[in-house]
């Protein structure tokens, strides 16, 4: 059985406490948090719960440790303060910053001698296997990714850090036009204005600058100074009623032609509608979980993406069955 041991505890660990559950060769063994491990509730009430300052005592009970905080200030931090001591995973969105953090945590891994895979999810994630793939097949072309419409969790969570917020969702919602183009296989020229619009929803405390809060909000450098973002302020009871779920998925479009005088197109899409944006991507971070326990045991180490990894090592089938039943 593989160890799994979460690090932080909210909806994208209750995602994954979920996930465990669903793998016959995993087992949940224990929670770390920063608040009162006594006021943490896990979703099926049996996995003990202990403060993160603790969490290097127990080394011992954990094979992979999966990072769920946040992008803005969480994981920069974490996943190498954690990599150099455990396997670990996480799904650091900060697009911009991934050559960064996984030179961090690359370092801190390889001290070690464990294995860190960053940047897991759908996107970066799935999405970016599936840039990869159709970028490599179809080499005259252009490729495109919309996301949404949906609740980005990385963008709400920047937006609740805000001083002044209380809560906060953000939609990220294509530009249906451009969509539209792309499935033509036109190739557009987009920039990311033009690709996609954000929504925010967000509940001010009692007295705060709501003007600072959205100049803050459609400024904020890798999450909204590149789009038109409209910013609503709604109350608590608004946003509990109206934006209670966690929706999300997108498309990757890629439009290329072959032939000696590329006379011929042809357009790949990959697309996912997701209910629950922290459960898939929780659902994503175990199976990596599997890949880096493997990926350790056979002497590897340091800072890895999704790139790195062998597709027959996300699965807890014998190759032998994998290739017989999926080849």
């Amino acid at each position: 059985m593989i160890k799994i041991g979460l690090y932080g505890y909210g909806n994208l660990a209750r995602g994954a406490e979920c996930a465990i559950k669903q793998n016959s060769d995993m087992t949940l063994s224990c929670v770390f948090t920063r608040r009162d491990p006594a006021s943490v509730k896990t979703v099926f009430g049996d996995t003990p719960v202990y403060h993160a300052d603790t969490v290097l005592e127990h080394k011992d009970e954990i094979d992979v440790l999966i990072m769920c905080g946040g992008s803005a200030t969480d994981l920069p931090v974490q996943t190498p303060a954690m990599a150099e001591h455990f396997n670990v995973i996480d799904s650091f969105d900060t697009h911009k910053n991934i050559p960064d953090h996984l030179a961090n945590v690359d370092k801190a891994a390889k001290a070690g001698g464990k294995i860190g895979i960053i940047s897991v999810g759908w996107d970066p994630g799935m999405f970016s296997l599936n840039r990869l793939y159709a970028e490599s097949i179809l080499r005259n072309g252009a490729s495109y990714t919309f996301w949404g419409k949906g609740v980005s969790q990385g963008h709400s969570d920047a937006i609740r850090r805000i001083d002044g917020v209380l809560d906060a969702k953000q939609y990220t919602i294509p530009v249906q036009s451009a969509l539209d183009s792309v499935r033509r296989g036109e190739a557009p020229d987009l920039s990311a204005r033009g690709k996609h619009t954000r929504e925010c929803f967000v509940v001010a405390k009692e007295g705060a600058d709501k003007a600072r809060i959205e100049k803050e909000i459609v400024t904020m450098k890798n999450y909204f100074d590149e789009y038109d973002t409209t910013v609503h302020f709604i109350s608590m009871e608004e946003l509990k009623r109206d934006h209670a779920g966690i929706p999300h998925g997108g498309f990757v479009i890629r439009s290329g032609k072959t032939g000696k005088d590329l006379e011929n197109t042809h357009v790949i899409e990959y697309s996912l509608k997701l209910d629950s944006n922290p459960e898939f991507t929780a659902s994503v971070l175990v199976a990596y979980a599997r890949a880096a326990y493997r990926m350790n045991c056979e002497g590897m180490c340091g800072g890895k993406t999704v790139f790195d990894v062998p597709p027959v090592y996300l699965s807890d089938k014998p190759r032998e069955e994998i290739i017989k039943n999926l080849l």
